[in-house]
């Protein structure tokens, strides 16, 4: 018993900002702050439903099915609605349910756009990666079989990943980000395949970007911080250093 509040603790260090925001974010906006989740979790149902019908596989495949054989130019404008396009050989409702967490504290803690940008750079991500890992071969570091470029690419779970691990930093949840890049880290020892692979890619590019995010926050710390001294300087009589 004399370990809960230790445990509360950690968890109120853990998930409370996090807990806090988006808990102010639906009591202020309600549904309104889930638009773009609700519209991810529709369309991927939608195109589910679809893709499953004689009718619709073929036109969801030219439309949404990204590959490492196509043209990049193709994979490009398909790129946009792949993100929505689940796999066929998984149940989709896990792939509902991880947009529907994910996307929504997502767009609650980090806004629409960005959330949609996050989304898109883990996608593109994994979807390069493949090509170069194909070009390096099997044999190489970090290479993939040929085979794997008649694989389609991840889909949502790509921008899943990417999501959690840069909402994790954003809001110092740093034990359930290294919980997620260690679970993905994990999926590829225990099954190596493309997506496995491709899951990893996406976390890397996130982590780039966050490492980015801290590099312009420091730098901009260092010259408010600059400012301060300076205009302090002004008030003394001395005029403050330009760079």
């Amino acid at each position: 018993m004399s370990r809960l509040p230790a445990l509360r603790r950690a968890a109120r260090r853990e998930w409370g900002p996090l807990f806090t925001t988006v808990r102010s974010g639906l009591r202020e906006n309600g549904v309104r702050a889930l638009a773009l989740t609700l519209t991810a979790v529709t369309l991927t149902a939608v195109i589910q439903l679809i893709q499953n019908q004689a009718w619709g596989y073929g036109p969801v495949q030219d439309l949404g099915a990204v590959r490492a054989e196509d043209p990049v130019w193709l994979a490009l404008l398909r790129t946009p609605l792949s993100l929505f396009v689940p796999a066929l050989d998984l149940p989709v409702w896990g792939a509902l349910a991880q947009i529907l967490l994910v996307f929504g504290i997502a767009e609650v803690c980090l806004g629409r756009w960005r959330t949609l940008a996050i989304a898109y750079v883990a996608t593109l991500a994994g979807t390069l990666y493949a090509r170069v890992g194909i070009a390096l071969g099997p044999d190489a570091f970090l290479g993939l079989p040929a085979s794997d470029a008649q694989v389609v690419d991840t889909g949502p779970s790509a921008a899943v990943v990417g999501l959690a691990v840069y909402v994790c930093h954003a809001y110092r949840a740093w034990f359930t980000g290294a919980l997620v890049v260690v679970t993905m880290v994990l999926e590829v020892l225990v099954k190596d395949n493309l997506a496995g692979r491709e899951h990893l890619a996406s976390i890397a590019a996130v982590l780039v970007v966050c490492a980015v995010r801290e590099w312009r926050g420091r730098r901009r710390e260092g010259r408010g911080q600059g400012l301060r001294e300076g205009g302090s300087g002004t008030r003394s009589g001395a005029p403050p250093m330009r760079s």
